[in-house]
C-alpha cells in the first residue's frame, strides 16, 4: 500500500493558517510533520472578529477551554445580529442564533405567528426568540433551561496568536520567510517544493494555501480558476477602524445598511471593531472613509484601512496536492460572519477525507463537491439580504432589489412567499429559523399559513403566544447583564500583563 502524506506545508499564517495547524496537529499528533511558513512583513486582513455558533465545535476538538480562550482574545458573547435599514429605512429586525417560539411536528412556529398576525395585532416575530430578547436586554447568562445558543466576538490577531501557541506546543514548526517560487512536478503537476526569499527550499506531500486573496499556490502556481459572484454581491471594498468602547458591550453584532453597502459594529471587551462594506462603483474610498468616521460612537484608535476583495470561489478548493483555505479559497463578504466557519469546516472535512495513500482523486472530488454546495447555500442566504428589500432610495439598492438572482434562491423565496414553507437543503449551514428571520424581517410575509395551525382555536392560539412571551420574559429577567457575566467569567487581562 502506498503511504499517505506525512509532510504538510502550510503557506501563510493568520487565522486560516494557524487554525489548520492547530487542528491537524491535534488530530494526527506526531504522525504528521507540519511546517507553517509566514512572514512578519506580510500583514493579514484580520477583521473577521464575529463568529457563528459552529466555532464552539472546533474548540471542543482543540480542547480550548472557553473561559481561557475568551480571556486570551478579549472576547464577548454573540447571540445574533441586529439588522437596521435593510428591508426599509428605519426598520430593524434580529437574526438570532436560536429559533422562534415552539415548533410543532407539521408546522413551524412562524405559521402560528402568521395566523395570529392575520387575526389582528401581534408583536414582531423576533419578540418570540429568547436569544433576540436576551440580546436586546443587554443580558447573557446560563441560568435555567434551555440555554441560549451563542457565538463570540473576538480580536482576530489575538486569536491567531493563541492558535499559534497552541500549535507550536504540539510540534508545529513555524518558518519565517516569503515564498518566492513554487516548483511543480513535471509529470503530475503536483507541487514539489516551495522556495523562500532566503533560498531555503521546503518540500512537502500536501500543501495548504492560506496566502489570502493572492492564492499563491492554488491560483498563481496551479491556475485553478475562479467563479465570480459580483453580479449578485456587488460590494468589492471595505474600510475598517477600531474605536474606544463608550458603553457596556452588547451581546450581538450590529449591521446597519448605508447608501451603498452596510456598516458593522462588533463589541469586544477592550474596544469596538467597525467597518463599512461598499461598492467602489457607487462610492469612492474617500467617501467610504468619511461615511464610516461620521457614524462611529467612540474615538478611533486606528487609522481607517481600506480592503479590496472579489466575491466568488475557486473552481476547486482542493487541486492536486494543494488545499486552499480562507481567502485563498474564495470570499463571501462578512455579512453573516461565515468566514471563520468556512475555514474550520474545510479543515474538519480535510481531516475526515485525509488521504490514506498517495492516490486520492476520489477524496479530492468529494471535498470539492461538499465545499461547492456549502458555499453556494451561504451565497444564496447573503444575496437574500440584498435582494429582499423595498429600498429604491439609491441606485445601489435599486439595482440590488431588481437584479436577477440564482434559481436556487428564487425557489426558496417563492416557496416561502406563497405558503410559508421553508426547508433546509443538503445539510446547509443556515437553519429554517435563520431563513425565516431574514425573509420576514425584510418584508417577505407569506400570503397563507399552514392549515395545521387550525387545530388550535383562536383563544388557544392567543394563549400559546402569550405563554411563550411570558416564559421568555421570565428567563431573560433571571440572567445577569452581559458585562457582569463577562467580568465574572472571562475578563481579559489588562494590556501588557
Amino acid at each position: 500500500m502506498h503511504s499517505p502524506p506525512r509532510r504538510v506545508v502550510i503557506v501563510g499564517g493568520g487565522t486560516a493558517g494557524w487554525m489548520a495547524a492547530a487542528a491537524l496537529s491535534k488530530a494526527f499528533g506526531a504522525g504528521l510533520s507540519i511546517q507553517l511558513i509566514e512572514s512578519d512583513e506580510i500583514g493579514t486582513v484580520g477583521v473577521g472578529e464575529a463568529t457563528i455558533p459552529t466555532i464552539r465545535n472546533l474548540h471542543l476538538l482543540l480542547e480550548l477551554g472557553e473561559a481561557d480562550f475568551m480571556r486570551a482574545v478579549n472576547a464577548t458573547f454573540k447571540l445574533g445580529i441586529e439588522f437596521e435599514n435593510w428591508g426599509a429605512l428605519g426598520e430593524r429586525y434580529f437574526h438570532p442564533f436560536g429559533g422562534h417560539g415552539v415548533d410543532r411536528w407539521a408546522a413551524q412556529f412562524h405559521h402560528y405567528w402568521l395566523r395570529a398576525r392575520q387575526q389582528g395585532e401581534t408583536p414582531p416575530i423576533d419578540a418570540f426568540s429568547y436569544e433576540a430578547v436576551l440580546a436586546r436586554a443587554g443580558r447573557f447568562g446560563q441560568v435555567g433551561e434551555p440555554k441560549a445558543n451563542y457565538a463570540y466576538h473576538f480580536d482576530a490577531a489575538l486569536y491567531a496568536a493563541l492558535l499559534r501557541r497552541h500549535s507550536q506546543q504540539r510540534g508545529v514548526v513555524r518558518i519565517e520567510g516569503k515564498v518566492v517560487d513554487v516548483r511543480l512536478d513535471g509529470e503530475s503537476g503536483f507541487i514539489h517544493a516551495v522556495q523562500l526569499e532566503s533560498g531555503q527550499r521546503i518540500e512537502g506531500d500536501l500543501y495548504i494555501d492560506c496566502s489570502g486573496f493572492r492564492g499563491l499556490l492554488i491560483e498563481q502556481a496551479l491556475q485553478t480558476g475562479w467563479e465570480d459572484w459580483g453580479q449578485w454581491l456587488r460590494s468589492d471594498s471595505a474600510v475598517a477602524v477600531q474605536t474606544e468602547s463608550v458603553g457596556a458591550p452588547l451581546p450581538y453584532t450590529r449591521s446597519t445598511a448605508r447608501s451603498c453597502g452596510w456598516q458593522w459594529k462588533i463589541p469586544l471587551q477592550h474596544r469596538v471593531g467597525n467597518g463599512l462594506v461598499y461598492s467602489s462603483h457607487y462610492m469612492s474610498d474617500e467617501a467610504a472613509r468619511k461615511s464610516l468616521l461620521d457614524n462611529l460612537d467612540g474615538r478611533p484608535l486606528t487609522d481607517p484601512r481600506v480592503i479590496k476583495f472579489r466575491t466568488g470561489r475557486r473552481l476547486q478548493q482542493w487541486n492536486k496536492n494543494c488545499v486552499a483555505l480562507g481567502l485563498a479559497s474564495g470570499f463571501l463578504e462578512p455579512l453573516e460572519s461565515t468566514s471563520i466557519h468556512l475555514i474550520h469546516n474545510s479543515i474538519i472535512r480535510l481531516i475526515k477525507l485525509f488521504p490514506s495513500g498517495n492516490s486520492y482523486q476520489a477524496e479530492i472530488n468529494q471535498f470539492n463537491r461538499e465545499v461547492k454546495m456549502e458555499i453556494e447555500h451561504i451565497r444564496d442566504f447573503i444575496i437574500l439580504h440584498y435582494h429582499a428589500t423595498c429600498r429604491a432610495d439609491t441606485p445601489y439598492w435599486d439595482a440590488c432589489r431588481t437584479m436577477a438572482i440564482p434559481e436556487t434562491l428564487r425557489h426558496k423565496i417563492d416557496l416561502f412567499s406563497t405558503g410559508g414553507k421553508i426547508f433546509r437543503d443538503d445539510n446547509e449551514l443556515f437553519s429554517e429559523p435563520s431563513w425565516v428571520a431574514v425573509l420576514i424581517g425584510q418584508g417577505i410575509i407569506p400570503k397563507q399559513y399552514h392549515p395545521f395551525t387550525e387545530t388550535l382555536s383562536a383563544k388557544e392560539l392567543d394563549e400559546l403566544l402569550k405563554g411563550i412571551k411570558n416564559r421568555i420574559a421570565t428567563r431573560v429577567a433571571s440572567q445577569p447583564s452581559h458585562r457582569e457575566y463577562v467580568s465574572g467569567y472571562c475578563a481579559a487581562l489588562p494590556v501588557g500583563v
